[in-house]
């Protein structure tokens, strides 16, 4: 049986809330290694006078844990 760790990850994107997710995914590689999954938890936005400036997608990415 193999244990999973989960961390969450904050991704933001000026474009959409897919490249939002895609940038969490993105930053999360950088320093983890064999991530089996990643499930998107929220998807929020920052408004500025009546317009999206900003997405977010807050996402859990699951990875294995190894034995040393």
């Amino acid at each position: 049986m193999t244990a999973v760790k989960v961390i969450k990850v904050l991704g933001t994107s000026e474009e959409s809330w897919q490249d939002a997710a895609e940038e969490a995914f993105r930053e999360a590689s950088k320093t983890v290694d064999d991530i089996s999954g990643i499930e998107v938890e929220d998807w929020t936005a920052k408004v500025e006078d009546g317009e999206i400036q900003e997405y977010h997608a807050t996402a859990e990415i699951a990875f294995p844990v190894h034995d040393e």
